[in-house]
């Protein structure tokens, strides 16, 4: 069996180093220092809460629940540096589509290949509207 380091040390190097909330109960299916690594890690790739929630195999509202947990603020600012730098990655990741575009290729019946270029605009759409879904959801809670 593989031995792992805790996650501080695994992020250590990293601006998103941070000290894993300690468990109420210990649970093999729970928040575990090492799936609190990875949800930040997959924060940071995805920048969306509820993307690296299902990643990581937990739910999102268990993990806004995780940190609001009294002890948490050390993960919740690992939480938003990840969640700030994965909403930087999709809007570079979507405007790149849009300037430079994507290649389509489809195979049609009889083997004809119809190949299309052009901007993905649905990407841009989705990265503006990842944008503004915190926007939205802190006027709603005030």
């Amino acid at each position: 069996m593989e031995h792992t380091a805790p996650p501080e040390q695994l992020l250590a190097d990293t601006c998103l180093a941070f000290a894993p909330v300690t468990q109420q109960r210990h649970r093999a299916d729970g928040w575990t220092p090492e799936t609190q690594a990875n949800f930040i890690r997959a924060l940071a790739a995805m920048g969306s809460v509820g993307k690296a929630s299902r990643a990581v195999g937990m739910g999102r509202r268990s993990a806004y629940r995780l940190r609001d947990r009294a002890g948490a603020q050390s993960f919740a600012a690992a939480w938003d540096r990840a969640l700030s730098m994965g909403r930087i990655r999709q809007f570079d990741y979507a405007m790149d589509r849009a300037l430079n575009g994507v290649t389509t290729v489809r195979i049609l019946r009889g083997g004809a290949i119809d190949v299309t270029g052009g901007p993905d605009m649905d990407v841009v759409r989705a990265a503006i509207r990842e944008d503004a879904a915190p926007l939205k959801a802190t006027k709603d809670t005030v």
